[in-house]
């Protein structure tokens, strides 16, 4: 043992006045050869302190070529698979983190050597660690990394955020990635790149394709939306699942997807946006593969009272069996807000139809006591939902909107206008008859 050890000295001592020699006289390629050759020994002996040693000596090097550098971090890195135990993964990794620090000409490996560790603090559960770890680097300043590599990295980032609910970050860092960027053609020939130009590096084969990244980003959005409870979002964000060609193409996988957008459609406030996506989803022709949810989202549609106890009563399995479907439950409050969202609809149905009503008539149309009646119609007056006023002794809400003298005088134009315009086309008609009649008469 002790002859191997000193013949891997002195071949590594042979090689280090070959690397000084070839270093001083600027010689890159003899460089990079001569520092490699020295990673190869250690590594075929097995020595793997010499290895991390000799990685830190040629790196503090006076004059050490970048080249070299960026060549022996390239090699040492293809050694980490092969490493005997986990302690000496995370020490290699850590000594080729810390010859990497601060230099540009080696930033994509130290993003990998980091993606890596934080990796291993993962499986070994400290989440927190592993989330501290990835948020030091930023790779949306790193010009030379493939853009899909950039986006899986920062996802990566993102999730380890919601492992441990730092939801605040979490947004910061998805806010880095533009939806855009998962629409643009990656079937277009890519340009070469002009002189000066920074070279992109290839992605590493473990990268998954745009598209499959657009789907990782939006279910990584609903889970950050469906801690707000923001119905609206996470329906945005299945409908964007669901347009992607794979899972369209997908019965098995579009169904559970738009199931899903149908039920949070319904759980979203209605405001113009709602409504937006409420037409487009009717127009869709895959919905009539589920008649169930056409119906419901057509009542939605239909300015009609829906009565909260049949409604619940069909479609209560349909509801419960959301856990088992792709995607999840929809969640705790979910049951409670679709029969708010029932009894807003309910209102603006009322609204509608009524200028003014009796607040026991309104309770009776809602299936509700007076007092939640009120407090339902309160919460949608606060929200700017509907315009109403309540006269609480008399017991009456009025739906009207009270007009300013301005709009009165308005309307009265517009109405005098149309007036006039009438007046104006019956003379008309009156003077071609008149001339009609004087002509055959004289015939």
């Amino acid at each position: 043992m002790e002859g191997k050890s000193g013949n891997l000295e002195a071949a590594i001592d042979q090689l280090l006045n070959v690397e000084k020699q070839m270093r001083f006289a600027g010689d890159v390629a003899g460089t990079k050869k001569a520092v490699t050759d020295i990673l190869q020994l250690c590594f075929e002996a097995k020595d793997w302190k010499s290895l991390n040693e000799q990685i830190v000596n040629l790196s503090k090097k006076r004059g050490q070529l970048k080249q070299a550098v960026t060549a022996m971090v390239q090699q040492a890195m293809q050694y980490i698979d092969e490493t005997p135990d986990l302690e000496t993964r995370i020490e290699l990794i850590k000594t080729l983190n810390s010859v990497s620090a601060g230099k540009i000409y080696v930033e994509i490996e130290r993003a990998r050597l980091i993606k890596k560790l934080a990796k291993i603090k993962e499986e070994q559960g400290l989440i927190a660690e592993a989330a501290d770890l990835m948020q030091e680097v930023a790779v949306e300043t790193f010009g030379a990394m493939a853009k899909t590599e950039k986006i899986a990295f920062i996802l990566e980032q993102v999730r380890l955020c919601l492992d441990r609910q730092d939801y605040v970050r979490a947004q910061i860092l998805s806010r880095k990635i533009s939806p855009r960027v998962f629409d643009a053609d990656t079937s277009k020939e890519k340009k070469k790149p002009k002189e000066g130009d920074n070279v992109v590096e290839e992605p590493p084969a473990d990268i998954p394709s745009l598209l499959e990244l657009k789907r990782i980003y939006y279910e990584l959005m609903i889970r950050y939306y469906l801690h707000n409870n923001d119905y609206l979002e996470i329906c945005r964000c299945y409908k964007a699942i669901y347009e992607i060609p794979s899972i369209r193409e997908n019965p098995s996988q579009w169904t559970p997807i738009l199931r899903k957008i149908c039920w949070y459609l319904i759980l979203a406030p209605h405001d113009p946006m709602q409504s937006s996506l409420l037409s487009s989803t009717l127009e869709d022709k895959n919905l009539s593969e589920i008649p169930n949810f056409r119906l419901l989202l057509k009542q939605l549609v239909t300015m009609e009272v829906i009565q909260w106890t049949s409604l619940w009563n069909s479609y209560k399995d349909e509801f419960e069996n959301e856990k088992n479907m792709l995607g999840g439950s929809l969640g705790d409050k979910a049951a409670d807000d679709l029969r708010e969202r029932i009894i807003e609809h309910n209102i603006l149905v009322v609204s509608r139809y009524y200028s003014r009503i009796t607040l026991k008539r309104l309770a009776e149309l809602l299936c509700l006591t007076v007092q939640e009646a009120e407090k339902h119609l309160s919460e949608m007056v606060v929200s700017k939902a509907l315009v109403a006023k309540i006269d609480r002794p008399m017991g009456i809400v009025c739906f009207q909107v009270a007009k300013d003298s301005n709009e009165i005088l308005n309307s009265w134009a517009v109405n005098l206008e149309k007036l006039l315009d009438l007046v104006e086309k019956s003379c008309h008609q009156i003077h071609k008859e008149t001339m009609v009649h004087k002509a055959v008469l004289k015939v």
